[in-house]
């Protein structure tokens, strides 16, 4: 993301005790160009891919957003990542907001503070997650191992 710096979350484990693998923000200099920013977002997300390969990649779907630039870096910047994802052979998701504190905080308008505190908790770390946009990242790899295994079924039972 451009003026919203992308977060980055590496999860590993089964629905029991998930435990964060890297938990950050990748930041770009915001005086460099549209495409360096988004080619050093595609080199960063390379490298942590190559480091940690995962199996998924959950993106939050944006349903709403007033402010047209911040949309429009958003959507580059997931655009981005979901092409490396799927030439990383990883399934890609998408999660809105409200699936995504339904599945960490159990309701669907936690706030931030919630949402890092159940992240904290979730996945057993010291502190809260710093800086709080790394909770989010960290909150929708939450909600897709909890999700997965119902969407599994859900394809199982679409293909009978």
């Amino acid at each position: 993301m451009l003026e919203v710096p992308p977060n980055a979350a590496l999860v590993s484990g089964a629905t029991a005790r998930p435990k964060a693998v890297a938990l950050g923000v990748i930041r770009t200099s915001p005086s460099d160009e549209v495409h360096h920013r988004l080619a050093e977002l595609q080199f960063e997300l390379r490298a942590l891919m190559t480091e940690f390969p995962p199996i998924a990649l959950a993106v939050e779907r944006v349903l709403f957003q007033v402010n047209v630039r911040t949309a429009m870096s958003v959507g580059q910047a997931c655009g981005v990542a979901m092409v490396e994802a799927v030439n990383a052979g990883c399934e890609v998701v998408q999660y809105s907001p409200n699936e995504v504190k339904l599945a960490v905080a159990g309701w669907g308008n936690a706030d931030k503070a919630q949402m890092q505190q159940m992240v904290q908790t979730l996945l057993g770390l010291a502190k809260l997650p710093d800086p709080p946009d790394a909770a989010d990242a960290a909150a929708l790899a939450l909600c897709h191992i909890a999700m997965a295994p119902m969407r599994a079924a859900a394809a199982r039972a679409g293909a009978r």
